[in-house]
């Protein structure tokens, strides 16, 4: 009896025992201004050049954030003034692997009085500039608009609480300000996101912010009844190539933007650093350790950069899928099989699930893109095969998959 009372309390105690929740305050994608908060606060202290007003950052600071000091240790001048939260010397991390001038051109335009749209193929990092673009000169890259079919003039210029609307008719206290309303008042960079995506009538009502930089109230009278730009006010948009013609820009709209395009990396090494370090951060994130062979991702990266381009680094001709062979793709698949080995060890060898979530990537929207994907392991893959690489061979004994 004894034994079976001390079983049952055993298994009273597993039972009230609770699964580990996660930490406090921890999020799964915190905005830039967090993850680098210490490096905006150190910029903040490093750099005494002039400013455009609004901005917490020089344009020379705004473009060191984005593409990092080169490993260079930079260190505070003796005279800075700074707590003790703030280090005295430190390496900013390279965030946007990419030409240096495309940054300093964006950061030009955003400090005069025209709009940034980033354009390019969808994966091509353009969401991520734009928010450490606005990180580093408004300190907040929050106020974003997301844009769909869905999306109207109210959130570009603003809405009410009907509520009060009805209990006291059209006042400041009833006004809901839209991002850009905000932006507007405070003098910081409002984010607008695939724009290409919002009808053209909504679109258009971007042409007189920009270029008046004003937004009208008719229901309030008098000062109440006009928001004018601060200083720092600006609007970055982003559009994908492969959107062109869901909604095509006006020309009148187009006009008020300078467009900068977006490319993939055009380095075959720095595109592998750059995949080993986004899927480690995001494994390391949900707690798994990144253990890929290094030879798995470059067979991952030499695949997209292969099926991407149309043409191999031997000069082979590849059929190009109709899907996008992003960047950001294969990061999603670097981290797909981090955690699939980190979680099933005794199933598989990891290089053994790479074809499986390649053909998830490029099936997705024409149903030929599968005859593509065997035609390229019949052709490139089998001919790395018989000159003998360990990895490709295996990669060959695994065509089955894609069947």
């Amino acid at each position: 009896m004894a034994k079976k009372k001390a079983a049952t309390g055993t298994r009273k105690k597993a039972a009230s025992a609770k699964t580990p929740g996660p930490a406090e305050g921890q999020k799964q994608a915190p905005s830039a201004e967090e993850r680098y908060a210490q490096e905006l606060a150190f910029l903040a202290a490093y750099d005494d050049s002039p400013r455009p007003a609004g901005w917490k950052l020089s344009p020379q600071s705004v473009v060191q954030f984005v593409t990092g000091s080169d490993g260079e240790t930079l260190k505070l001048p003796k005279s800075a003034k700074v707590d003790s939260s703030i280090p005295k010397s430190l390496v900013i991390t390279e965030k946007f692997v990419g030409e240096r001038a495309l940054i300093e051109r964006c950061v030009v335009t955003l400090a005069g009085e025209r709009g940034l749209l980033l354009v390019g193929e969808p994966g091509t990092a353009k969401s991520m500039i734009s928010e450490l673009l606005a990180a580093a000169i408004s300190g907040t890259s929050s106020l974003t608009i997301q844009g769909t079919a869905g999306t109207n003039e109210d959130h570009f210029r603003y809405s009410w609480n009907y509520s009060l609307l009805l209990a006291k008719g059209p006042s400041e206290e009833a006004l809901v300000p839209s991002p850009v309303m905000t932006g507007m008042k405070n003098g910081q960079l409002v984010r607008v996101e695939e724009v290409t995506r919002c009808l053209p009538e909504v679109q258009d009502a971007l042409i007189s912010l920009l270029s008046e930089r004003r937004l009208m109230i008719p229901e309030l009278d008098g000062e109440a009844g006009s928001v004018f730009g601060a200083p720092g006010f600006n609007i970055i948009a982003t559009a994908n190539l492969r959107d062109k013609g869901v909604s095509e820009m006006s020309a009148a709209l187009k006009r008020r933007f300078n467009f900068e395009t977006v490319g993939p990396i055009a380095e075959h090494e720095r595109e592998v650093a750059l995949i080993r370090s986004q899927a480690t951060r995001l494994l390391e994130r949900g707690g798994v350790e990144f253990n890929l062979d290094d030879g798995l991702v470059d067979v991952l990266v030499t695949a997209f950069r292969d099926l991407r381009e149309g043409r191999t680094v031997e000069g082979w001709s590849v059929e190009k899928p109709g899907t996008v062979m992003s960047t950001a793709e294969a990061v999603a698949i670097a981290t797909s099989i981090g955690r699939q080995t980190a979680y099933f060890a005794s199933q598989r060898d990891p290089l053994s699930l790479l074809p499986g979530h390649l053909l998830g990537v490029v099936l997705k929207d024409d149903a030929n893109d599968r005859g593509r994907l065997l035609a390229y392991w019949d052709s490139v893959v089998k001919r790395r095969a018989d000159d003998g690489s360990r990895m490709w061979k295996r990669m060959l004994e695994l065509r089955g998959v894609l069947e």
